[in-house]
Order: structure tokens, then C-alpha cells, then sequence
């Protein structure tokens, strides 16, 4: 499937946008990267990291407590990925492109390649948000259905009940399948990968081999294979939990939409802004603790308009976007607590794991 073209409007509202927030940042005296606040957290939550690793590889307590441990690896391997690889992977972590890029690399040193995650996320997902077909981040076939164009199987009726061990399931089936297969077929889903320069491919398989070291085969050294396995299936379960449910939130829930091109003009009839708008959700912005935790990913709305722009402005700028929305009559998609976020995306399955009728 090739990639569609997004309408023009004649006033556009991106534009508005961009223009406010460029208001904004220019009243306040302000950068649009990341500041201490940014640069404090990347510190605790890599602090952390390293203690637990070297805690349970070197200094492992008695089982329970190391279980807890690894759940805890999980949950800080989470934000990491929320707070410091993914502003460093949009350079929005600092104004220093060594430094974004360093952040970003966070990424390879967890198992995972940020060069795939730069065309996986940065290029295809932000640009061609919900797009079946075309956003590989909707695609979880054949265990999911997510968008009502897509493949209907009678194991979707009970999708809404068997979704969590599947999203357990993400982080390690990222790290040793799905990077590998992009990188051998060059493609993320039916869109082709940049070419690849010997420096990418240095990191790739660097990295590859340095966490399948520190994470397989030290442990197994110190600790034996069964404590290993546990341990690694639960560090591995909580981070796909916690990555795929706040992913989840932001775009499969009931009122975010999946269009559809028209054809033969291969044309989203929306502007860009505006099918962002109606693609994406916010959910419990006023928590203050779900905002630092996830990075300011539930302030999705403006983090897809503005993906350069640390997470760590958007309390602000939701404001200002919310503001132009209404003026505008535009759609602005929230949920004010998280639980309710939940609820609409298992709802969501639900509604696509009924057999659709004959138009689809």
C-alpha cells in the first residue's frame, strides 16, 4: 500500500497552531527542549536502571524480593522509553543533537534498535496516524483486530479478554523478532526503511549483541537458567504492559478514528492537523504523577501535532490547543482519568472483535 496525500485547507490549522505555541515560547523566554526538570528525571530513572540490574545480577536477594526487582527493571525500563529515548529520538530532549542522539540510544542499550523505532515511529506512525495498511503500529494481526478494515478472525470475539498476555508479550517479541525482521526485509510493515549507513549497522548488531550478553548470558552465569527466565519473562512482561496499554490509550479507543483514503486520488480528505486531531486521545492530564511517568505521552493531541517539542511544555501548550480547537469547532479527544481511557479502549476491542457485516 502506498502512502496517501493529505487535503489542503484553505486556512490552515496547523498553521494556527504553530503560530500560537511559536507565541508562546517566544512570551515565556522559553526553549522549546528539554531543562533541568528533563534532564533531573533522566537521571533518576537511569540511576535507578543501573541499581537494579547490578543489584539482582550481582547482589540477588532472596526470590521474592528479587521478582519484585524485576518487575520494578520493568517498570523503569517503561520510562526510560517514555521520558528519555523518545524525546531524545524526536530531538526535543536537548538542544545538543549529541546529546538527543545519546538519549535516543538508551534504546539499543534496552534491546531494541532506535534506528528502526526512528522509521517505525518518527516517519510512518506520526505522519499516517491509524492508517491501516500503512501505520504499523495499529498492526497486531492475526491476534488483533484493531481498525474495522482490517481482517476479521472468530478469535477477535474474545480479544477484549485475552489482550493484556498478548501486550505483555511487545518488549520481547520487539527485541528478538520485529527489529531483526525490519532490518532483513528493510521494511516497517509495507513502508521501505532509509538506507542504512555502516555506522547503523555497527549499532544494530553492537548493541544486539551487548544486551543479549548482559541480559542472557551474565545472568544465566550468575543465577542459573530457571531464576534467569523468571526473572526476564516478568522484567519483560511489565515493560510490554505498560508500552502497549499507554499506546493503546492514545489511539485505539472508541472515538479515535481509522480513515481511509479515497481512491483512485489515494487522498485523506483531512489536512494533516486535523486527521491528528481526530486520530489521537488524551487521557488524565490533570495527574500529575501519570505525566511525569509517561513522559507526557497522555498529552498525545500535542505530542503528535508537536513531536519536536519536549513533553515536558505540553500541560502549557494543551491549553493552547484546546483554546484553538473550540474556537475553531474542531474535535479534541480526552478522557480525564485514565481508568476511563482503559474502559473505551477495551470497549474499543470489543466493538472489533464483532464479525463486521458484508462493507468491509
Amino acid at each position: 500500500m502506498s502512502a496517501p496525500k493529505f487535503g489542503h485547507a484553505s486556512l490552515s490549522l496547523h498553521q494556527e497552531f504553530k503560530k500560537r505555541i511559536q507565541e508562546y515560547f517566544q512570551n515565556t523566554n522559553q526553549s522549546s527542549t528539554g531543562n533541568f526538570r528533563l534532564y533531573s528525571k533522566g537521571i533518576i530513572l537511569i540511576s535507578a536502571y543501573l541499581f537494579l540490574y547490578i543489584h539482582l545480577v550481582f547482589f540477588t536477594p532472596v526470590a521474592w524480593v528479587a521478582l519484585l526487582e524485576c518487575a520494578m527493571l520493568g517498570v523503569v525500563t517503561a520510562g526510560i522509553g517514555f521520558n528519555v529515548m523518545h524525546d531524545g529520538a524526536h530531538g526535543s530532549f536537548s538542544k545538543n543533537k549529541t546529546v538527543n542522539r545519546i538519549a535516543a540510544l538508551s534504546l539499543d542499550f534496552m534491546g531494541a534498535s532506535s534506528f528502526m523505532w526512528n522509521t517505525k515511529h518518527n516517519v510512518v506512525h506520526h505522519a499516517y496516524t491509524n492508517i491501516d495498511g500503512i501505520d504499523d503500529d495499529i498492526d497486531a494481526r492475526p491476534f488483533l483486530r484493531l481498525a474495522p478494515t482490517q481482517k476479521y478472525y472468530r478469535m477477535h470475539r474474545y480479544q477484549h479478554i485475552y489482550f493484556l498476555p498478548l501486550y505483555a508479550l511487545l518488549y520481547l517479541f520487539w527485541i528478538f523478532y520485529t527489529d531483526y525482521n525490519k532490518y532483513f526485509t528493510n521494511h516497517v510493515g509495507s513502508m521501505p526503511i532509509q538506507k542504512m549507513k555502516p555506522f547503523d549497522h555497527v549499532i544494530f548488531w553492537t548493541s544486539k549483541f551487548l544486551h543479549f550478553c548482559l541480559f542472557v548470558v551474565l545472568p544465566i552465569y550468575m543465577l542459573g537458567v530457571l531464576p534467569w527466565l523468571c526473572g526476564f519473562l516478568i522484567y519483560g512482561a511489565v515493560s510490554g504492559v505498560i508500552l502497549s496499554v499507554v499506546f493503546q490509550l492514545a489511539h485505539t479507543v472508541e472515538e479515535t478514528g481509522f480513515p481511509v483514503a479515497e481512491q483512485p486520488s489515494n487522498r485523506i480528505e483531512d489536512e494533516w492537523a486535523l486527521h491528528q486531531l481526530k486520530t489521537t486521545a488524551n487521557f488524565a492530564t490533570r495527574n500529575k504523577f501519570i505525566t511525569w511517568w509517561v513522559g507526557g505521552l497522555n498529552f498525545q493531541v500535542e505530542h503528535h501535532l508537536f513531536p519536536k517539542i519536549s513533553h515536558i511544555h505540553y500541560p502549557a501548550i494543551s491549553k493552547i490547543i484546546r483554546d484553538t480547537c473550540r474556537e475553531k469547532g474542531v474535535i479534541y479527544i480526552e478522557h480525564e482519568k485514565m481508568r476511563q481511557a482503559f474502559a473505551s479502549h477495551v470497549a474499543h476491542l470489543k466493538k472489533m472483535g464483532q464479525r463486521p457485516d458484508l462493507s468491509y
